[in-house]
């Protein structure tokens, strides 16, 4: 979850995220080379009074700062088509859950299994116990097997919300009478929160998202003792 100064991403965990971090520092490693080089060569000429005439007519620095730009180009755009294609869906997912977006929770349906529904509120801060996180934490939270891909069906049941954990990479509007599907896979266990990301009305900020990744026998035990 975000921390106070936090000035990058979340940490990942899933491996699309981890790839999305890795894209971020690479785009932004080479906007910096070129900030800096455009900046220096900038302040060089408004602080320099000579002048070189080669520079000025000279063809072949003309095909080098033509060529290098394309070139910069090519090495952002090839590493984010192939993570377009990674953020891809996944065609055959082991687990499919339902949420849907009420004014102002959530609602989950677990469609794999029989009578596997429930909603989740946010904890009032007057309930909340000692190791609990103020405005983030329900009472139910979304269980779900780590390493196992997962489909999320997304909807709406009054107003746009929009289904957002920024740590699993997975961000999705949910919209009255239509449903979107998100894929992801969690790596580790854990907890790892979000929170609606579309207006939606006077209480907005609170209806968080919690989802608990741990093993897979665990959650077939969950799933078993579910009442």
């Amino acid at each position: 979850m975000s921390t106070w100064s936090q000035l990058s991403f979340q940490d990942s965990a899933s491996p699309l995220m981890e790839e999305i971090i890795m894209f971020h520092d690479h785009t932004m490693l080479i906007l910096t080379l070129v900030t800096t080089l455009v900046g220096y060569i900038i302040f060089t000429m408004m602080t320099n009074k000579f002048t070189d005439r080669f520079l000025l007519e000279g063809h072949f620095i003309e095909i080098i700062w033509t060529v290098a730009p394309a070139l910069l180009l090519i090495f952002i755009a090839l590493p984010s088509l192939h993570l377009l294609y990674l953020l891809d869906e996944y065609d055959s997912p082991s687990l499919t859950i339902k949420s849907m977006g009420h004014q102002w929770y959530w609602s989950y349906e677990y469609s794999d299994f029989l009578d596997v529904e429930f909603d989740s509120y946010m904890i009032p801060s007057k309930d909340l116990e000692e190791n609990q996180f103020r405005l983030i934490e329900v009472d139910n939270r979304m269980v779900v097997p780590m390493n196992t891909y997962i489909r999320i069906l997304v909807s709406s049941t009054d107003v746009i919300h929009s289904w957002t954990v920024p740590s699993l990479s997975v961000k999705a509007d949910a919209v009255p009478g239509r449903l979107n599907q998100l894929t992801f896979l969690v790596n580790r266990p854990g907890l790892f929160f979000g929170q609606c990301s579309e207006i939606c009305g006077a209480n907005h900020s609170f209806m968080p998202i919690v989802v608990e990744s741990i093993s897979m026998n665990s959650f077939l035990n969950w799933i078993n003792n579910f009442e």
